[in-house]
């Protein structure tokens, strides 16, 4: 291994520290970390330091976990990556966790944690129709499951703090969506918009008679806006021209609402990076603050219910995040850890926000990595395209990017059309141009690379994971000169088999791809033009496939048909299967394998070493 090359089980390691969250007491921490090489939650005592592991997990680890409002914790797993989310409580000493919800075959999801209600939880399980998840109050220390609500249909059903279903979401056949309010027993209309202000509009959460919506309706962006469930006044509480208001984005939580106050009080805006609208001037100093001290974009990742000591969360583009304890009372910031200490002794790359122009005029903006202490002239290249593809990449540590351009690759990562952040004509110029117009974006990107002098036009690759697998097989075979290698992650082969495999609780809100990717009978035709798997002749790069035994939204069958294909034409595939995992490799084991092959698939096709 050259001697400044980053090693793999460094860069791609589960992080010493993460999703650090403070008690509702504000007494002590929790948080995520490797136990035995296992992810496993620690409890720290702020007074007298002392942290231990609350939870002994030795198989999957423990992806996500909240405080309860009694004290005690809330954790999720599934098994094997089948996304059958079970909820489990353990005490903040430790001991034995307590099974919460079923096991073989049920998906449970947290609805509702309310200080209101310490003693219990809110929960969606889809137990009797595994298309719908029906509502229930579950006792978090005997595990009593009371059913309160069916689900007719509905894609998501929304509680206020006193655990009283009021807002349910229904996806409609023409791709749009409505809201409708439980008045007096009866689930009555309040919002409805079309297919064009689909995934731009959205509910968020329901607070006193005040439900909290993210609404490009009248509007070419998502804002922020509040409605009356009694009046069905409607008041816009923020807006950006150019770009989507959102609760969440990659870093951490955009939208801040304190547990016991009924407004939010501050929404942040990833433009090039992420920016903060403070809603609630009491916290006017306290943003000034955390901006003067901290260099990179930073989220409030918890606090306390008296509003005393807030959780912060930094994240840099050459600095993987931080951790930071915000003391309010007395202005103090102190660090608590850092999600990879070990990699503050090489040096990391910088990434810078771009801007390029597509073939039709529309500008698709992005992000550039290039590697350190190298000219950016006739660099090897690797195109990544986000998944989703209703997301978006935005600025911060990325360890895949860190990885690439650690190798000597310049890394493009373009929020081509049909990404979420840019507004809704950006989202929707992505509807049915799978395989189409979106990948156009991608190719203009490799073009702009080449015509800045910057790619090398005969060593760019291109990789991704889900809908960035599918654009790097549909980047193989539909722009086969363009390439020298591919590697996809779970990523589909065949449009129609993907709409038709899509799990039983993705049916609520089926009619998203039928409307935006298209329909496998009356769209027949455009899917299998659309579909890799039916051009597999025409690819001729080398090409790496990963992909989880058990993964519920990309079947293992999308990446086996295009092996057999491949194959079955003499073409250069390369196929690995993890049988204990879903869609993307949780574990370390799992990834450090993958990625220690797609480093040595990369190095050997693209840079000819």
């Amino acid at each position: 291994m050259n001697r400044s090359e980053i090693p793999l089980e460094e860069l791609f390691a589960d992080p010493a520290i993460t999703q650090v969250q403070i008690s509702p007491d504000g007494a002590r921490l929790a948080y995520i970390a490797p136990l035995d090489g296992v992810k496993n939650i620690f409890v720290k005592d702020l007074k007298t330091g002392e942290a231990r592991p609350v939870t002994a997990d030795r198989g999957r680890g423990i992806p996500y976990f909240a405080w309860l409002y009694n004290g005690d914790l809330l954790y999720l797993q599934d098994k094997d990556g089948d996304e059958n989310w079970r909820l489990y409580r353990v005490a903040a000493e430790g001991g034995e966790p307590l099974l919460l919800t079923p096991g073989e075959g049920v998906q449970a999801r947290p609805a509702k944690i309310s200080p209101e209600h310490p003693d219990e939880i809110l929960v969606a399980l889809n137990d009797r129709d595994p298309r719908f998840h029906d509502l229930y109050r579950v006792n978090v220390s005997t595990g009593e499951r009371v059913l309160i609500l069916e689900n007719p249909g509905f894609v998501d059903i929304l509680a206020d703090e006193h655990h009283r279903p009021r807002v349910a979401h229904r996806q409609r056949e023409d791709g749009g969506g409505e809201l409708l309010v439980l008045d007096g027993g009866e689930w009555k209309p309040l919002i409805s918009w079309g297919l064009e202000d689909d995934i731009t509009t959205r509910p968020v959460t329901v607070r006193a008679d005040s439900l909290y919506l993210f609404s490009s309706i009248g509007r070419n962006t998502a804002a922020l806006v509040r409605k009356d469930l009694k009046t069905g006044e409607e008041v816009l509480l923020a807006e950006d021209p150019d770009y989507d208001l959102t609760n969440f984005t990659q870093g951490g939580n955009a939208l801040l609402f304190h547990p016991r106050k009924t407004a939010p009080e501050a929404i942040g805006v990833m433009r090039e990076r992420l920016s903060w609208i403070v809603l609630d001037e009491s916290l006017e100093p306290d943003f000034g603050r955390l901006q003067s001290e901290l260099e990179g974009d930073f989220y409030i990742a918890s606090r306390d219910l008296e509003d005393r000591v807030w959780v912060v969360y930094e994240t840099d583009d050459d600095q993987p995040g931080r951790f930071w304890l915000y003391d309010r009372t007395h202005g103090a910031l102190s660090l608590l850890g850092e999600a990879y200490p070990w990699l503050k002794q090489y040096r990391l790359a910088k990434t810078r926000p771009i801007r390029y122009t597509a073939r039709d005029g529309r500008v698709i903006e992005g992000y550039l990595t290039l590697p350190p202490e190298r000219e950016a002239r006739n660099l090897p290249t690797v195109i990544l395209p986000h998944g989703g593809p209703w997301w978006r990449d935005a600025w911060g540590f990325d360890p895949w990017a860190q990885w690439l351009a650690n190798r000597g690759f310049a890394v493009l990562q373009p929020n081509f059309r049909g990404s979420t952040g840019y507004g809704k004509d950006h989202l929707n110029a992505g509807n049915k141009e799978w395989g189409g117009r979106m990948q156009d974006d991608l190719t203009d990107g490799v073009r702009w690379l080449i015509a800045e002098g910057i790619a090398d036009p005969d060593r760019i690759a291109i990789m991704g994971g889900s809908y960035g697998g599918y654009a790097t097989l549909a980047g193989l075979a539909f722009t086969p000169e363009l390439y020298a290698a591919g590697v996809d992650l779970v990523g589909p082969s065949n449009l129609i088999t993907l709409i038709e495999s899509v799990p039983p609780y993705w049916k609520p809100m089926l009619a998203t791809f039928h409307q935006r990717v298209g329909h496998p009978e009356r769209d027949r035709r455009h899917l299998i033009e659309r579909s890799p798997l039916f051009a597999a002749e025409r690819i001729q790069a080398p090409l790496l496939i990963g992909q989880g035994k058990n993964d519920p939204r990309v079947k293992k069958e999308e990446s086996l048909q295009i092996v057999e294909a491949l194959k079955n034409r003499g073409k250069p595939v390369e196929y690995v299967e993890y049988p204990d995992e879903g869609h993307g490799f949780m574990k370390f084991a799992n990834r450090l394998d993958f990625f220690r092959r797609a480093d040595a698939f990369l190095k050997r096709h693209v840079l000819g070493v």
